[in-house]
């Protein structure tokens, strides 16, 4: 370890994205994690206050460097939130160097164990599987994705929205019939990263709202039934339709499935699982994005509709924060043995 006065070094490839620039944020006022080498692929050379003008308080003065697997190799951990098929090339070269240092991967490359299903859903090779960075993802067998993260130093940080439904779901499958659920995801901007899209802009977005990913076409449908399968659910077979709305953070997951369960039971599954979860809510009101926008809470709730043989899941978190960032944040804190909440804003912005 290369432990600074403050504690562990972390460094960050792929900084000037809205990942990489929400992780350096949040290590901004980690109190054990220390900002290392901030990297990038063609904004290399700029200053990252000039990148993202909002982290001139914490970091502005910090020139983006070359993404160099020897500079990154010198720390304690590197966050890797480049685009997917990046990571799996600069991690092996980070391995080879500094075979100890904790690798925590924010894009795609390592969350899924089954090669056909990467290359079905995102093409080329598969680089490997590594454990899943979802700490409060109930496990079929007892316990949580917790216990295989203490020590952990190769991490495959899960997408926002699989996170927003396995979280919903997985403490369910005993109460629900994960073989046909069908999800809503609404989710904001951010969630599309930097790039220029004509979907993307204001005239497009403004007052609408852009439905993508219908059906069967979702790429984070193989890593929720893996999530799912992990938390005990036989089969799970899933139909999802994301809609593009006009805010800039969030997602709200609404999922339905076959279910007998009333919401007295199902809430009190849910209040079962998660109570001790610091970063879990379990609201009397329906979620709502505005009260999860800035920080690392998950809002669930859940009704049954037995007449119907329904139950209905509601989960709202803010994409960047417990959706990426937050979650590599946390992670690193369970792998390091710190405080899981050390570093995570637990109060969101509302209004």
């Amino acid at each position: 370890m290369h432990m600074s006065a403050k504690g562990f070094t972390v460094a960050v490839a792929g900084a000037s994205g809205y990942a990489g620039a929400e992780v350096v944020r949040l290590l901004s006022g980690h109190p054990e994690l220390t900002t290392g080498d901030l990297a990038a692929y063609s904004q290399a050379g700029l200053s990252l206050g000039h990148v993202m003008p909002h982290l001139a308080g914490a970091a502005g003065t910090r020139i983006l460097s070359e993404i160099d697997v020897e500079r990154l190799a010198a720390h304690d951990a590197v966050v890797l939130a480049l685009p997917h098929g990046a990571s799996g090339r600069i991690a092996r070269g980070i391995a080879q160097i500094n075979p100890d240092v904790v690798i925590v991967d924010a894009g795609a490359d390592f969350r899924l164990a089954s090669t056909s299903d990467w290359q079905r859903w995102y093409g080329g090779d598969h680089a490997g599987t590594w454990a899943y960075g979802l700490p409060e993802l109930p496990r079929a067998e007892g316990g949580s994705q917790r216990d295989q993260l203490v020590g952990a130093t190769r991490i495959a940080g899960p997408g926002c929205n699989a996170s927003a439904v396995a979280l919903g779901l997985a403490p369910l499958v005993n109460s629900v019939d994960t073989s046909q659920t069908v999800i809503t995801l609404i989710v904001g901007t951010s969630g599309a990263g930097k790039s220029s899209r004509l979907d993307l802009t204001f005239s497009r977005m403004s007052g609408g709202a852009h439905p993508y990913s219908v059906g069967h076409a979702h790429r984070h449908i193989p890593e929720i039934r893996q999530s799912l399968r992990m938390a005990g659910a036989e089969e799970p077979r899933l139909s999802i339709s994301a809609v593009l709305v006009p805010m800039t953070r969030g997602i709200l997951a609404v999922c339905a499935a076959p279910s007998q369960a009333s919401t007295e039971e199902l809430r009190g599954r849910l209040h079962e699982v998660y109570d001790d979860e610091p970063l879990i809510h379990i609201p009397d009101a329906y979620p709502d994005t505005h009260d999860v926008v800035g920080s690392a809470m998950t809002h669930i709730n859940a009704v049954g509709d037995p007449e119907n043989g329904l139950a209905t899941v509601v989960v709202a978190l803010d994409n960047l924060v417990k959706g990426t960032a937050g979650a590599v944040i946390q992670c690193l804190n369970v792998a390091f043995g710190l405080p899981e909440t050390a570093g995570l804003p637990l109060v969101g912005l509302n209004p």
